[in-house]
C-alpha cells in the first residue's frame, strides 16, 4: 500500500508515526512518502506552538471533546513517543482577578487547589506574586521543535519511509492508494469553512527566573501562558486574533505579552527577547478538529490552537481508517449545514 502524507508538522508526523507502528504490529506492508513544501519538518504553524499537553486546562474554554481527545495525547507524548515532561501545569491570577480563578475551577477538573505555601513548594519564584493556584498535576509539556525533529529522524530511519522536502504536493501525480492531507491553513482552498486565527508569541531568556512547568495567568483581556524551555528560556504566548495575516508581530501584541509576563514575575521585565513569531492556526467555525474523507483521501485539519494536544488522537483515527476502514463520528460526521451558515455569517 502506497501512502502519501502532505505536511511534516505535528499532524503529518504523528499520522506517519501511527501508520508505521500499526503496520509493523499487524504485519502490513506499506510505503510512506511524506511531502513537505518547506525544507525541513515542523516549519509551519507547529514552529511557534507552546507545546502544552493540557487537556483539562483547555476544557475551560472548549467543548468536552477537546479534553477527551487531548487526554490521548498524554499517552502518546509520554509513552509511545516519550518526548514530554509530565510535571503538571499551574493556573494563577492576580489578586484583583481572583474571581477568574474561581470561574476557571468551576469549568475544569483534575486539579488541586494550592494556597501560597503549596505554590511555594512547587514554584518558589511565584509565591511572592500569587496567593494560590490551581495545579493540574497530570498534564505535561514538550519542546515542539525538538519533538518534531525527533519524530522526523525516527521515521526517516524506517526503510519504507521517504521524506521529500521543498516539494509542492499539488505538482505530484495522484498515484497513491491513500493520501493524508495535513497542510493546516494551506489547505484552505480545498476545505470549505477553514479559517486562520493569528497567534503571536515570543521567547525570553532570564537567568533570574526558575520555573519547572507551564504557568497560565488568567486575565479578563490579556491571558497569557509561560512555558519553560532549555537554557533559561521561556516561551510566552499567545495572542488569538481573528485575521489571516500570517507573518507580522505587532507592537501592541508584544506590549501585551511583555506586560502579562511581567505580572507573572517582575524579572521578565529585564529578560532578553530572543525571538518573536506568528502564524495562523487552522480552524473551523467551532474551533473543533475534523477528519474529512473524500474517497481515499483524508484531510486532518482544524486543530486550532491544539496542534500537539489533538494531533495524536486524529493520527490514531486516521491510521485506523486507512488500515481498518474504521469510522469515527466524533470527528468525521461534520454538519455541512452549519458550515454553510458559518460562511454566510462571515461573508
Amino acid at each position: 500500500m502506497r501512502i502519501r502524507i502532505i505536511g511534516a508538522g505535528a499532524a503529518g508526523l504523528t499520522a506517519a508515526y501511527e501508520l508505521v507502528t500499526r503496520a509493523q504490529a499487524s504485519g502490513r506492508d506499506l510505503a510512506l512518502q511524506i511531502v513537505e513544501k518547506n525544507l525541513g519538518p515542523g516549519q509551519g504553524c507547529s514552529f511557534h506552538a507552546g507545546g502544552m499537553i493540557a487537556p483539562w486546562c483547555e476544557a475551560e474554554s472548549t467543548e468536552p471533546i477537546v479534553a477527551s481527545l487531548g487526554a490521548e495525547a498524554l499517552e502518546f507524548w509520554t509513552r509511545a513517543a516519550p518526548l514530554a515532561e509530565r510535571r503538571g501545569s499551574l493556573v494563577v491570577a492576580p489578586e484583583r482577578d481572583r474571581a477568574e480563578l474561581v470561574q476557571f475551577s468551576r469549568r475544569t477538573s483534575h486539579f488541586t487547589t494550592l494556597d501560597r505555601a503549596g505554590l511555594a513548594a512547587l514554584e518558589p519564584d511565584l509565591a511572592g506574586n500569587f496567593s494560590g493556584a490551581l495545579y493540574f498535576e497530570e498534564e505535561a509539556h514538550l519542546d515542539p521543535r525538538a519533538a518534531l525533529a525527533f519524530l522526523a529522524k525516527t521515521l526517516a530511519a524506517e526503510p519504507n519511509v521517504i521524506f521529500d522536502y521543498g516539494v509542492d504536493a499539488t505538482t505530484l501525480p495522484d498515484d497513491c492508494d491513500w493520501t493524508l492531507d495535513c497542510r493546516g491553513y494551506a489547505a484552505k482552498p480545498d476545505l470549505a469553512g477553514l479559517r486562520g486565527v493569528k497567534g503571536e508569541m515570543m521567547v525570553l531568556r532570564s537567568a533570574d527566573i526558575k520555573l519547572a512547568r507551564p504557568v497560565r495567568m488568567l486575565h479578563p483581556r490579556h491571558p497569557v501562558y509561560v512555558v519553560p524551555r532549555a537554557d533559561g528560556t521561556f516561551m510566552v504566548g499567545a495572542t488569538m486574533i481573528e485575521n489571516e495575516e500570517r507573518a507580522r508581530v505587532t507592537a501592541r501584541s508584544l506590549v501585551e505579552l511583555v506586560n502579562s509576563a511581567f505580572a507573572i514575575h517582575p524579572a521578565f521585565g529585564e529578560a532578553e527577547v530572543v525571538e518573536t513569531g506568528s502564524d495562523l492556526r487552522p480552524s473551523f467555525w467551532d474551533n473543533l478538529p475534523r477528519i474529512r474523507r473524500e474517497g481515499r483521501k483524508l484531510y486532518l485539519n482544524g486543530l486550532y490552537r491544539h496542534g500537539f494536544l489533538l494531533s495524536p488522537a486524529l493520527a490514531r483515527r486516521a491510521a485506523q481508517i486507512v488500515l481498518e476502514d474504521a469510522h469515527f463520528p466524533e470527528v468525521m460526521d461534520e454538519d455541512r449545514g452549519q458550515w454553510r451558515d458559518a460562511r454566510r455569517a462571515r461573508a
